[in-house]
């Protein structure tokens, strides 16, 4: 890094990225469980510690990281960076992706066919709004993230309310790292007039009244019938990572804990909160005990923090190519066929039979 700025756009870029692959990885252990049912198969002190006291994670990460590189080869002009976006997926399917969704798998698949432009499922799944965090802090100004935005969504999901969802994380990112004094529930009064979709206002209005009450994470969950956990629908997933932010916007440990003790789509509410809270936390602020965790491979945190120095320098003038790390496709195949095993077995703890004993 040359200067102070580029130190600075390196931290919180690096915070994202990172924080987006630990909220990951605390939450996979978890996924798809109610937050009782997590509690007494896991205990009540979430961690990256999936296999043998490590984290890994998954396609939340995995999408993020694409994004980053799709960035730097296309220079973050929109067009390109559809395209390249579009081709990088396709090539991540082909490595047997664990626990992908079903609206992104079969986008991924209609783009084979029709190009990015129509490959979009008419899904309001979470899969944009998990990779949109990076696209906040990446993009060069307001109509810039909207741009992209739309392009990174409308490849995999054509349904309005994954697009305003995604949109939604990315300006709460970019909020976080450029106004680390504001308190979040400026972020939320100046966007919620702002929302299209009346169920998502609603759920901002109902997030400002609950924040200004003091009400818990969990507490907002409740109140919006979310008591298991909220699901992969975008207009649940994002009020909730989002609120879990908004709670606690400098303790990340505590952003993470949160989103993950809910239940339900713990991975991605989980990689969505700590990709807000780390771009605002900055990567130093990251718990060290979680990072010495964090055991993904072949994507590791060295590999993180070079894509971040890359996308943290200066955009060279007429060149779309920038250099970017490998994303070592032929080790991803390999690490897939394995993580596809433990995958299957996480589906499988939802058949244990449950002692209702020590139950709340």
């Amino acid at each position: 890094m040359d200067n102070q700025q580029d130190n600075n756009r390196f931290r919180t870029i690096f915070g994202c990225i990172l924080g987006t692959a630990i909220g990951d990885a605390v939450g996979l252990k978890r996924e798809g469980l109610s937050r009782d049912r997590a509690i007494w198969l896991h205990g009540d002190k979430p961690a990256p510690d999936l296999i043998f006291g490590k984290g890994f994670c998954s396609d939340d990460t995995e999408h993020t990281v694409i994004v980053g590189v799709a960035y730097l080869k296309s220079g973050g002009e929109v067009e390109p960076f559809k395209r390249v976006f579009a081709k990088l997926l396709r090539k991540w399917l082909l490595t047997c992706p664990a626990g992908i969704g079903l609206g992104t798998l079969r986008a991924i698949l209609k783009s084979f066919f029709v190009g990015p432009n129509r490959s979009g499922a008419n899904s309001a799944g979470n899969g944009p709004a998990m990779r949109a965090g990076l696209i906040g802090v990446l993009a060069r100004d307001e109509q810039h993230l909207k741009e992209l935005i739309s392009a990174s969504t409308r490849i995999t999901h054509a349904d309005s309310r994954a697009e305003e969802g995604a949109l939604v994380v990315a300006q709460a990112a970019r909020f976080a790292a450029e106004k680390t004094d504001s308190n979040p529930l400026e972020f939320l009064r100046s966007i919620t007039p702002k929302l299209k979709g009346e169920e998502l206002r609603d759920h901002f209005v109902a997030m400002e009244e609950a924040l200004s009450s003091g009400k818990e994470p969990r507490e907002f969950a409740e109140s919006r019938g979310w008591s298991k956990g909220p699901t992969g629908y975008v207009n649940q997933s994002v009020p909730m990572a989002i609120y879990c932010w908004a709670y606690s916007p400098d303790d990340f440990e505590s952003v993470v804990t949160h989103a993950v003790l809910l239940g339900g789509d713990t991975d991605s509410v989980g990689a969505i909160a700590g990709a807000i809270a780390g771009a605002g936390c900055g990567e130093e602020s990251l718990p060290e005990h979680w990072r010495n965790q964090l055991a993904e491979w072949p994507r590791g945190i060295k590999w993180m923090q070079d894509l971040s120095k890359q996308l943290a320098k200066p955009k060279r003038k007429n060149i779309l190519d920038q250099p970017a790390p490998s994303l070592r496709w032929g080790r991803t195949i390999v690490r897939n066929l394995v993580f596809g095993v433990v995958v299957i077995a996480l589906c499988l703890r939802r058949y244990i039979p449950v002692s209702t004993q020590g139950w709340r």
